[in-house]
């Protein structure tokens, strides 16, 4: 990738910038440290719906004044509440990208929280959540997650709980706004078609005046050494049953997050090949019939997460015989290990969407944003590299030190009959 500019404003600020000359695009970002996993029992889903709050204006741009603004200018903008961030981005031509640096710069400090727009919120986010659990997985995830995480913030959902969300208030809402919404808990990220010195004088001057000061301290709680392993079952009406196999991960900037990343490409296929079927668990869950679907997800986060492994059941099969199909292929990786085809195979295929993924300025400003998050710049500019270090030996090494009951939370979801009005019969 090309150079990074990496600064850090007198107030506290990064600015991570990097041209990009092939299109007259620029994405501009701004991340700050505060997701889920920072909010305490009582102030669930805070993070999100402060997000939400941002949309509804300032002063100086009222609500909706933006969006035609933005689409005027032909741009896009949003954002996304995080297990360990909140995001906000506008990707614009390059000769209107001024819209966006003054926009987040009056947001970051000058948000209404209007008290009549905030109830109004507080309606559509029970009804986001409320439309989630219409989603059988989504109880799953909940309670696995509940499970796996007694202590740490990460034990619940990024929406929140909804008792949370029917009693919290404005002034909770814009005093979780006011602490971290702060220069020295974010970074300002550009990525597109501009000379990095004019960017960050335009940064220097619609930010360089808020005021700055001591990054706050998050609330973060480590979750103690699981002592075993951990079952959940939930029963909700529908006509599928799914399994669930979640393993203890070490946190994105760990050097083993890699070595699971591309087990997991052996495993399942789910971190880069665009067609799953020749996996090892397709050929022993999907081809054997136990299952009509298998998938896994390992995501990058900042402390300690899950590798997940979810499979869809077909009728009349059971979580015991998927389990069961799930171990041995564990077991046998653990024991006899990947050949060294197996795993280029799965270097490539993962090199290959990693790659696809960041094709767009949009996608590259995200990486940047992500890298900060997660403490380490370079994250994502080295992710190809790291793969490339990790060997069979580190693959299989990392199955018997990960892949073990002691780090196991398993779940199981048995759908249940339900009345002609969608209740439990």
């Amino acid at each position: 990738m090309p150079n990074l500019t990496h600064h850090t404003l007198p107030n506290g600020l990064t600015v991570l910038l990097r041209e990009a000359h092939s299109a007259p695009v620029i994405s501009w970002w701004l991340a700050y440290r505060v997701g889920s996993r920072n909010e305490p029992t009582g102030k669930t889903g805070i993070s999100h719906w402060v997000e939400h709050m941002m949309f509804k204006g300032t002063k100086r741009f009222p609500a909706g004044a933006l969006d035609r603004e933005i689409d005027r200018a032909g741009g896009q903008w949003n954002a996304f509440t995080s297990m360990d961030a909140t995001k906000y981005f506008e990707t614009l031509p390059a000769n209107k990208i001024d819209i966006a640096l003054e926009a987040e710069a009056d947001r970051m400090t000058k948000a209404l929280f209007d008290a009549d727009e905030t109830e109004s919120e507080r309606t559509v986010i029970i009804s986001e959540r409320q439309g989630a659990e219409n989603q059988p997985t989504f109880w799953l995830q909940e309670e696995l997650r509940g499970a796996a995480f007694r202590v740490h913030g990460y034990h619940h959902e990024i929406i929140g709980d909804e008792t949370d969300l029917r009693t919290m208030t404005r002034d909770d809402l814009y005093a979780h706004y006011r602490r971290h919404y702060q220069p020295s808990n974010a970074a300002a990220i550009a990525v597109g078609a501009f000379d990095t010195r004019e960017m960050l004088a335009k940064i220097e001057q619609r930010f360089g005046a808020i005021e700055g000061g001591a990054a706050p301290d998050l609330f973060s709680r480590t979750e103690p050494e699981q002592q075993g392993e951990r079952r959940v079952t939930v029963e909700r009406p529908g006509n599928t049953a799914f399994f669930e196999l979640c393993h203890r991960a070490p946190a994105a900037t760990h050097e083993d997050w890699f070595k699971l990343r591309l087990l997991d490409a052996i495993l399942s296929g789910s971190s880069g090949a665009s067609d799953n079927k020749t996996s090892r668990l397709y050929q022993a869950l999907v081809k054997s019939e136990i299952a009509a679907g298998v998938g896994a997800w390992m995501t990058p986060t900042v402390d300690p997460y899950l590798y997940s492994i979810i499979v869809t059941l077909r009728d009349g099969r059971s979580p015991a015989e998927a389990e069961a199909a799930l171990l041995k292929e564990i077991a046998r990786l653990s024991a006899d290990g990947v050949s060294e085809a197996e795993l280029n195979k799965a270097r490539k295929q993962t090199r290959a969407a990693f790659a696809y993924s960041r094709e767009s300025v949009t996608e590259q400003a995200y990486g940047l944003a992500q890298s900060f998050i997660l403490g380490d710049v370079h994250w994502f500019d080295k992710f190809s590299d790291r793969l490339m270090r990790v060997s069979a030996a580190d693959v299989q090494e990392a199955a018997a030190r990960y892949l073990v009951p002691q780090r196991r939370i398993v779940g199981i979801l048995n759908p249940i009959a339900q009345d002609e009005e969608g209740a439990p019969a």
